[in-house]
């Protein structure tokens, strides 16, 4: 009766809830990306995804990105287009892309940053769900990235 967010599905549904595209992804940051860029980064998305109707989280951490994205699917994939070609990031593994009737699980954007253990555990959950070979293997260089960097280093790319 409700899937794993406690969101009622099927005939049981909010027939007037929004239809919401979500794309969850992480990435390793590329050289020179550091907390002030970051926080740039943050100040655009915010004021460009709240005109397109799109709200989410990004964490930051040693070095690498963890973000959920949700809004109109016209909307999310332009923005998903977008990402996959900026040079602040690469090794994008998708973790999700999903469309559904729901209520906005972050109606505001915000930013969130957490130590590398914690991503670290988001990340093995994913390499062990993986099954795309590409995306195992960026997985597997993200993890081994966390591995070899010291947390004084967090928030740097190397």
């Amino acid at each position: 009766m409700f899937d794993e967010f406690g969101f009622p599905r099927g005939p049981d549904s909010d027939a007037t809830a929004p239809s919401l595209y979500t794309f969850v992804y992480c990435s390793r940051a590329a050289d020179g990306v550091d907390d002030a860029e970051v926080n740039r980064l943050i100040e655009s998305a915010q004021r460009h995804n709240l005109t397109c109707g799109i709200t989410g989280l990004l964490v930051f951490g040693s070095g690498v990105f963890f973000q959920w994205i949700e809004g109109p699917a016209a909307e999310v994939r332009k923005l998903m287009t977008s990402l996959h070609g900026d040079p602040r990031h690469y090794d994008i593994v998708s973790l999700d892309q999903s469309e559904e009737k729901r209520e906005r699980l972050y109606p505001n954007w915000q930013m969130e940053r957490v130590g590398a253990d914690d991503i670290r555990e988001v990340l093995q959950d994913a390499l062990e769900s993986a099954e795309d070979e590409k995306n195992i293997a960026a997985l597997k260089r993200i993890l081994d990235h966390l591995a070899t960097r010291s947390l004084d280093l967090l928030g740097r790319a190397n």
